[in-house]
């Protein structure tokens, strides 16, 4: 396993981080199934574990901080994120400083931890002023309760200059991550977001990797879905939506550069996006140890210029050669 710097911080995360947003707890089995594939990414090298308080209602990151007790905490970077309601209250949900302190609090508890390594902002809060926000974020960073803060998903580079002229002029923390959705059919952050990004020195941890599961090569044109898979959910719009057949058409191609690599598709996948020098960490979910094996021998793994110009002409997409080298 290899490790990156978040941005120009110096804490360092393996360049796989295992996400929570896919653990299942609904049963013992669940339970232990989710424990098993924690302790091996651990096994693996992986030290960044992702959780929201969102997930599983709070679940998640109880069954998260009960996991990662088995090992030394100062060598565990754990995040977790704030927006989402956490209760039926008008002040449950957002960004306020009410809000980000108390879910902060509550977090701390469901995780069991007296610091959290990596805070974000899991949406955009267009109700609370900005300056507002990110007072409370460096607060929370001046009293020991997180680490380093960002955001996630809502945060345009316009809304990241934003921020980063208020934590200049009051002279606040710096803000060190940035959470997007990235894979090979959605790139939008390499318009703005990137040189922002690099700009500011803040790190990017992307999720959603490998576009749901179209990217693993599960999914193929003229086949039937794979039973239990997510495009068999009636209400993952996420996944359906992405199954086009011109999105379908790429990941065949793709396969076959996959192939000619000697990598398994998802290697690829996730391969593509640690190209960025940027990128920090690429945040997975598993829902079976196997799958988490396949994802984790994708660090270190660099693609060479001609396997990636291909990928940008499957992709139809115009080579950005300042952002790869």
């Amino acid at each position: 396993m290899q490790y990156r710097n978040v941005g120009k911080a110096g804490i360092k995360v393996s360049e796989i981080a295992l996400g929570s947003w896919m653990t299942r707890l609904e049963d013992t089995a669940a339970v232990e199934n989710a424990a098993q594939i924690v302790r091996k990414a651990w096994e693996a090298g992986v030290n960044f574990f992702d959780c929201a308080d969102a997930y599983s209602g709070g679940d998640a990151e109880i069954f998260l901080g009960r996991v990662l007790k088995e090992y030394p905490r100062d060598e565990v970077v754990v995040s977790s994120k704030v927006f989402f309601p956490t209760g039926p209250g008008a002040n449950q949900h957002g960004l306020s400083r009410k809000h980000i302190l108390a879910n902060c609090e509550r977090s701390l508890k469901n995780l069991g931890m007296d610091y959290i390594d990596l805070y974000y902002c899991h949406r955009f809060d267009p109700t609370t002023p900005m300056e507002e926000t990110l007072q409370a974020l460096s607060d929370l960073v001046d009293q020991g309760k997180i680490l380093y803060y960002g955001v996630s998903e809502e945060w345009s580079a316009a809304r990241l200059e934003r921020a980063q002229r208020i934590i200049s002029e009051r002279g606040l923390h710096p803000m060190t991550v940035v959470q997007p959705q990235y894979h090979m059919l959605d790139r939008y952050i390499e318009h703005e977001i990137v040189e922002t990004c690099e700009r500011y020195g803040i790190g990017i941890t992307p999720f959603s990797p490998l576009a749901q599961g179209l990217l693993t090569g599960k999914y193929r044109k003229g086949q039937p879905l794979p039973a239990g898979s997510r495009a068999t959910w009636q209400a993952d719009r996420q996944i359906n939506d992405l199954l086009t057949e011109e999105n379908l058409d790429k990941v065949e191609v793709l396969r076959k550069v996959a192939d000619g690599l000697g990598l398994a598709m998802p290697v690829l996948a996730l391969a593509w996006i640690l190209r960025l020098p940027v990128i920090s960490s690429v945040i997975v979910g598993a829902s079976k140890p196997s799958q988490l094996e396949s994802n984790l021998a994708a660090s270190g793994v660099e693609l060479p210029a001609d396997a990636l110009a291909e990928i940008d002409r499957i992709l139809g997409f115009r080579r950005f050669e300042r952002h790869i080298g």
